[in-house]
């Protein structure tokens, strides 16, 4: 019989997207919630009969002996804080993107995971889209041949989101590492470590809370990535704009035997496009991708299928994807982004975790 793995989930906003797994076959189980509104988790907690922990504290998780596995989608300052107590206490980690939002905490959570000899699992959805796995697929099957260049985009008109999750203008949240790290990461997911980066950045400065409040930090991102293996790609994130007439979130491989592209938007699915060199006709191959709506922003299937592939890992002791290093990477192309705009310059990026 298989081990069942319990989660004390911290956060329970993009949080709610765990639940879900009780209903699954997936040898998880959500058995504690936290968040800073008790009435809420008590609705929650009625609809759930498995939760069995409720709790304010978060410490009340990480210490738990029932908590096998701490699921971290707190606001992404406390992303550090969280990983590292859960890590403290001994327990396997999943933390929805970003990681952290410092170098120097990233190499400290690496550092941990390597001491407690634990599993950890970056939830950077891209990885976990069907439409991007399917072109990553065409990609590592040599259908597309030596890649040329590439792109990946991530665009969001953050208005509403800000007023549906008003941490996001009161902390503020970074949006280089809140969203940008989404792009950047899945070009690593395809070609490895970034070498170098150069980088813009404005704040397009469009929303103003009901408190008065302007988003104070840069949100419009645009990044030159150079591979260690030589391929070159760009970034588009871009969070400060009015209603982006483009999917959300994009990917495009251009290679010698062909070039594919695929694209996502929440509730709205997506498509992957390829046209293939070795054919006379060069009409792109298209394919369709219905929405998938189970959970929050769309994104409870794509849980779904990270927690699958991480209960596989738990129990035939493999590697996660992203596991804590891919996930620390990712971090550090975008400090070293922020280190260009500073700078002007193009900067080197830290890998060697």
């Amino acid at each position: 019989m298989k081990k069942e793995y319990r989660i004390g989930v911290i956060g329970m906003g993009m949080g709610i997207n765990m639940l879900p797994v009780n209903k699954t076959e997936i040898p998880m189980k959500v058995t504690g919630i936290c968040a800073t509104n008790m009435e809420k988790l008590k609705n929650i907690q009625e609809e759930n009969p498995d939760v069995e922990i409720i709790t304010t504290d978060y410490m009340e998780l990480c210490t738990s002996p029932d908590i096998d596995i701490i699921g971290v989608f707190s606001p992404d300052a406390l992303h550090y804080e969280h990983c590292k107590a859960a890590l403290e206490n001994g327990k396997h980690v999943i933390c929805t993107k970003p990681l952290v939002t410092k170098l120097e905490d990233a190499k400290e959570l690496v550092r941990l995971t390597d001491e407690k000899g634990v599993k950890f699992l970056v939830g950077q959805t891209m990885r976990y889209e069907p439409q991007f796995s399917a072109v990553k697929r065409m990609y590592d099957d040599g259908e597309l041949g030596k890649a040329l260049f590439a792109e990946a985009h991530y665009v969001h008109d953050m208005r509403p989101v800000f007023d549906m999750t008003p941490w996001r203008i009161e902390m503020p949240q970074d949006l280089m590492f809140g969203g940008t790290c989404h792009p950047v990461d899945v070009l690593r997911w395809f070609f490895g470590d970034v070498e170098s980066v150069h980088c813009l950045g404005t704040n397009g400065d469009l929303y103003e809370s009901p408190k008065g409040t302007h988003y104070s930090m840069p949100n419009d991102f645009l990044l030159n990535l150079k591979f260690k293996n030589g391929v070159i790609a760009r970034v588009l994130g871009a969070y400060g704009l009015v209603e982006p007439p483009m999917p959300m979130m994009g990917v495009k491989v251009f290679g010698t035997k062909g070039s594919a592209s695929g694209e996502f938007s929440d509730f709205l699915g997506g498509k992957v496009d390829a046209v293939f060199d070795k054919y006379e006709i060069k009409s792109p191959f298209e394919a369709l991708y219905p929405p998938e709506k189970q959970g929050s922003f769309g994104h409870g299937t794509t849980v779904l299928r990270y927690l699958e592939h991480f209960a596989d890992c738990l129990e035939n002791d493999k590697t996660p994807n992203p596991d804590i290093r891919e996930g620390a990477k990712s971090i550090a192309v975008c400090c070293a982004a922020y280190a260009s705009i500073q700078s002007g310059q193009v900067e080197k990026v830290f890998n060697e975790f």
